[in-house]
């Protein structure tokens, strides 16, 4: 593999143990780009770097005050990385208009990101949050 795909997956890795998981927003501002364009984003969410932030920040921690990444794998090619990862804590905040229920939260995701400069560009992902919302709603 090459050196570029190498650091590539370093900077992805580092994007979802220290922004994620440790929810370290300077990381998250060092790592996303100005251009930084989540073209996953629901309708009427910011798309920009301000909307990722915003949403681990100040929607999934406060709800998931344990959170944690699991990365299962990763793969790089080029400018891209795919990860499949799993976002792991406990309801303890309300999440998206639903109260605390004190479960625990298993948000299974597969990402795609796009690199320039050692800084994340693009995202395109998939993710089981709307199934966990759901379970969570019906306990």
């Amino acid at each position: 593999m090459s050196t570029q795909a190498e650091a590539n997956k370093a900077v992805v890795l580092r994007y979802n143990h220290e922004g994620i998981g440790q929810g370290n927003a300077a990381t998250l501002q060092e790592l996303l780009s100005p251009d930084f364009i989540n073209h996953s984003a629901p309708a009427g969410m910011d798309n920009g770097p301000g909307g990722m932030v915003y949403f681990f920040l100040h929607l999934l921690h406060p709800a998931l005050t344990d959170l944690q990444v699991e990365i299962y794998d990763q793969v790089a090619e080029g400018d891209k990385v795919t990860t499949r990862k799993a976002l792991k804590g406990t309801h303890t905040g309300e999440l998206l208009g639903l109260a605390p229920t004190q479960q625990a939260v298993v948000i299974d995701v597969i990402d795609i990101y796009e690199l320039r400069d050692g800084r994340l560009v693009g995202h395109w992902g998939v993710n089981t949050l709307p199934t966990v919302l759901a379970q969570l709603a019906a306990k």
